[in-house]
């Protein structure tokens, strides 16, 4: 048992030396075609983890990572970076270079601590902490893109009244509803993604267009049937003041319908806690004091 543990120790070792020569070695260049291009610096990002993580992540991962092609992989991280509304503060290298940093190289340090100063974690404690640092990365896109469906779904039917209300009221066109609307807006999601949609419109891109790639940058369900029929309006030349004031309705509706099924949901929650916890502590205030009773009695 004590040759396992000095061969594997030594494994480790020889690994780490790996890594760290890996580091050293790796030119400028390499690390600079990883890194975020010039003048294109990343956002700060909301999550401290990921602030204190990147550094490290530059400094010590991306020769890892330069190793990495996996198209189909990066493009599915990509993707989930860009529904998660997190392109400007985290690209797809730093997120791979994470899940290094976090599930290979921090659980090996670790490990050859662990060994040489004979501080007694089980091997599996470090495992689970290797499975846990790499799937950080996941776990935090995923928290964002949550968070963003929340907001975009709340503001959805309020930002769409308005639109009716400009292009049927004050009879503007859609364009010039939208950019009212994202004027009067302040901090929210929807509104900066409208605003994108502008953006897209000014250096050439068709409405249709720039509502697609809305649509597919934020990849929700009641976003993605909002500009399927706006664009469908458009190409029959139905008034979008009509469609829009329909889309409100049904909007409000579906937002009833979904307020419903979470207080089903929550009806249906409450019952754990009720089964294990409150009716056994209700049945031992009832009986209790019997039951002591009859054993002091019976004693």
């Amino acid at each position: 048992m004590g040759d396992l543990l000095i061969i594997g120790g030594l494994l480790l070792v020889g690994v780490a030396i790996y890594l760290i020569s890996n580091v050293l070695l790796t030119t400028n260049e390499e690390n600079a075609t990883l890194s975020w291009a010039s003048g294109d610096e990343p956002d700060k990002s909301k999550s401290k983890f990921i602030e204190l993580s990147r550094p490290l992540v530059h400094r010590f991962c991306m020769s890892l990572v330069s190793k990495i092609q996996a198209p189909d992989y990066r493009k599915r991280v990509q993707r989930k970076i860009l529904t998660a509304g997190l392109s400007t503060e985290l690209n797809v290298n730093e997120f791979i270079g994470m899940q290094i940093l976090w599930g290979l190289l921090f659980p090996l340090l670790l490990a050859l601590l662990n060994f040489t100063l004979e501080l007694g974690y089980h091997p599996g404690v470090l495992i689970l902490l290797g499975f846990g640092g790499s799937f950080f990365p996941h776990m935090h896109v995923k928290s964002e893109k949550q968070k963003r469906y929340t907001e975009i779904i709340t503001d959805l039917p309020f930002f769409i009244d308005l639109l009716a209300l400009s292009t049927q009221a004050a009879g503007m066109d859609f364009i010039s509803a939208i950019q009212r609307v994202v004027e009067k807006a302040d901090h929210s999601v929807l509104a900066d993604e409208l605003g994108t949609v502008l953006r897209d419109i000014k250096v050439g891109a068709s409405r249709s267009e720039a509502l697609k790639a809305m649509a597919d940058r934020l990849d929700i369900q009641e976003i993605t049937s909002f500009v399927v029929v706006v664009v469908d309006a458009e190409a029959s030349g139905t008034p979008v003041g009509n469609v829009l004031k329909q889309q409100s309705i049904q909007m409000r509706m579906e937002r009833v319908t979904r307020a419903e099924k979470a207080g089903a949901r929550a009806s249906q929650l409450i019952l754990v806690p009720l089964m294990f916890i409150i009716i056994p502590a209700v049945f031992i205030m009832v009986f209790g004091p019997a039951v002591l009773k009859f054993f002091s009695g019976g004693g």
